[in-house]
């Protein structure tokens, strides 16, 4: 009996190893596809609303056709996924969107993934436990590698509010991760998503028609990979692959592996948008944000390092 519940504890981990994989290489090319429709006339605003809208289409209906009647929505529930939506999908989404208006897409990720550190600091707060020595160093490691990211004491400036914009961003994510892993409402992952790219939908476009998100689309072609192309060729893949996909694997990744792990395995996203960057929208790091990227990530995983211990060796 025990082998056999190992093994299917190993099988799990494993699947959310791979899921939160997926998620994170889908997540991290969101940014260049989003930048190239902010450089052909879209507004962080309108870039959202269309990804979030789609994206709800196609999983709304997905989950219909999937669950047929099995799952009944309860008051806890919906208010649930109207937070998760409004939070973790409407509030990140357009965070990110407004940090890569006036930061490379590299840099406004490695703010945003300081989500992990935010996490850790408020869990020590909560349980009122000093971390010990290897967090403190991780730490440490974050905060400097951040200097060197935003170039403090270079002679260029990073804009001020596209650094507030992508620290907004990480505080939403920290949202993601924490309300993913509540399985006590009882909402399948499809629901989960769903729901909140739909509620996240409604929130952006409420907020465009009182004037508080600017909405400005445009049919304009787009550039990719140095090609002039149609708007639709970004519109699509940011829909299926950057929104639809990655959050179905992403809130199954974080139910899994929860949040912690989920939230180290989630810094590859990191690497998977520098490439996807430096492809599609020739964005390259400098030498000194690239070393800040690194102390960064480093930090993190020094911090994080004792918790994959707690995945199966096989599926580490």
């Amino acid at each position: 009996m025990a082998p056999t519940m190992e093994a299917t504890r190993t099988r799990s981990a494993g699947t959310g190893v791979a899921m939160a994989l997926v998620s994170a290489a889908t997540f991290g090319s969101s940014g260049p596809f989003a930048k190239s429709l902010l450089d052909a006339g879209w507004s962080a605003g309108a870039a959202v609303l269309v990804r979030m809208g789609g994206a709800a289409v196609v999983l709304v209906v997905a989950a219909t056709i999937g669950l047929r009647g099995r799952w009944r929505p309860t008051g806890r529930s919906v208010r649930t996924l109207v937070v998760f939506g409004t939070v973790a999908v409407a509030g990140a989404q357009l965070s990110f969107f407004n940090a890569v208006r006036t930061l490379d897409v590299g840099v406004a990720l490695l703010l945003e993934f300081l989500a992990p550190v935010m996490l850790l600091a408020w869990t020590a707060l909560r349980t009122r436990r000093r971390p010990n020595t290897p967090t403190l160093v991780g730490a440490g490691m974050t905060l400097v590698g951040l200097a060197f990211v935003l170039e403090l004491g270079g002679a260029s400036s990073v804009d001020p509010a596209g650094v507030a914009w992508g620290l907004l961003a990480a505080l939403c994510l920290c949202g993601f991760f924490v309300m993913s892993a509540r399985q006590d409402v009882a909402v399948p992952p499809v629901v989960m998503a769903a729901g909140g790219t739909a509620v996240g939908a409604v929130v952006v476009a409420i907020a465009g028609l009182v004037g508080l998100v600017p909405l400005a689309f445009s049919t304009e072609d787009a550039v990719l990979a140095g090609a002039q192309v149609s708007w639709l060729v970004p519109v699509l893949p940011l829909v299926l692959l950057s929104t639809v996909t990655a959050y179905l694997t992403g809130i199954g990744a974080v139910r899994r592996l929860g949040v912690r792990v989920a939230s180290f395995v989630g810094l590859t996203e990191v690497l998977f948008a520098v490439v996807t960057a430096a492809v599609l929208v020739a964005q390259m790091p400098g030498l000194s944000q690239l070393a800040g990227g690194v102390l960064i990530v480093g930090g993190i995983v020094v911090i994080r390092r004792h918790e994959v211990a707690e995945l199966p060796v096989a599926a580490a």
